[in-house]
């Protein structure tokens, strides 16, 4: 399109589709940052410039899940260069994507304190050794909690969904938010700000990602009903962000050759979006700039059908 700026990437233009997509399908999950090509952008911008902070997050301890890679690794990298404190767990076989955001942070933010913790939270024993994890690192003082990890996998028909697929995904998914959030709240003061990532799946129903869409849908009633139930107490805002199509690790690591290849150019904005496009949301609900935002869901998603 010629009235597009010079100074845009390529993949935030109409149409971009990554170069042989169908062909970075990857075989386990959770999926990997480190192959992806090309690289998600964590803090390149729409046009073209870097992300400037100011200074929004200065001190606050934020705990961010899934902080390794796709959306929660934007979320890190936006938060480090606003001055705030990082713990990030990410699943045990992500080690190499989670080394790899604490280097590129050390490199943006030499200052930024990253505390990296292997955990797997499908059972509630797990997200409770996190839990005692964060308590430790952050003296009992904790600011932000990003509720990020996720997964998902394509099935096209419930008669072929399997019930351990199903039981996994919500453990993965909600129950595992239930766990770090009844248990960290206690050491979260006045102020404090609960983010979830949810999607715009449950909006519009994912026909070929039913386990996935409910416990979206069920992180959304999560969201407003908690910050009802807590919010004029405690004051502790907590929101929700409901992405669309993203380029993560995510999706070639969970969707079909037919999925892959038509992800994105049929949003009406025309692309995928990137991690950073999301990851400034988390960034504006965590501060002060959203201190009268609560109960909401915000939803990036480049007004996708799903």
């Amino acid at each position: 399109m010629s009235n597009i700026p010079s100074n845009v990437p390529e993949e935030y233009r109409p149409g971009f589709l990554p170069p042989s997509i169908a062909k970075q399908a990857q075989d386990e999950l959770p999926g990997k940052q480190v192959p992806l090509n090309p690289a998600p952008l964590d803090d390149v911008l729409a046009d073209g410039s870097k992300y400037k902070a100011a200074g929004k997050l200065q001190g606050k301890n934020a705990v961010i899940t899934g902080g390794d890679s796709g959306i929660g690794r934007a979320v890190a990298i936006l938060y480090a260069l606003e001055g705030a404190n990082l713990l990030l767990s990410y699943h045990p076989s992500e080690e190499e994507d989670a080394q790899n955001v604490k280097q590129y942070i050390a490199k943006v933010s030499p200052n930024t304190k990253v505390e990296l913790v292997a955990k797997d939270l499908r059972t509630e024993k797990g997200a409770l050794e996190l839990v005692e994890k964060v308590k430790e690192w952050s003296g009992n003082e904790l600011h932000i909690l990003v509720n990020n990890a996720a997964t998902q996998t394509e099935v096209e028909h419930i008669e072929d969904l399997p019930s351990e697929q199903w039981r996994h995904v919500f453990d993965v998914n909600i129950h595992a938010i239930f766990y770090l959030t009844k248990n960290l709240i206690p050491i979260m003061p006045w102020g404090s700000s609960i983010i979830n990532n949810a999607s715009i799946n449950p909006f519009v129903g994912h026909p070929k990602l039913l386990d996935y869409t409910s416990t979206k849908g069920a992180i959304v009633g999560f969201t407003r009903a908690l910050s009802n139930q807590i919010v004029k107490e405690k004051g502790i805002r907590v929101n929700a962000v409901c992405p669309g199509p993203i380029w993560t690790p995510l999706i070639p690591a969970t969707m079909t050759k037919e999925s892959l290849e038509s992800f994105g150019p049929s949003t009406a904005i025309g692309r995928a979006g990137q991690p950073v496009e999301v990851a400034t949301a988390f960034v504006f609900l965590a501060s002060a700039d959203s201190s009268y935002f609560t109960a909401q869901c915000f939803h990036v998603n480049g007004g996708s059908a799903y």
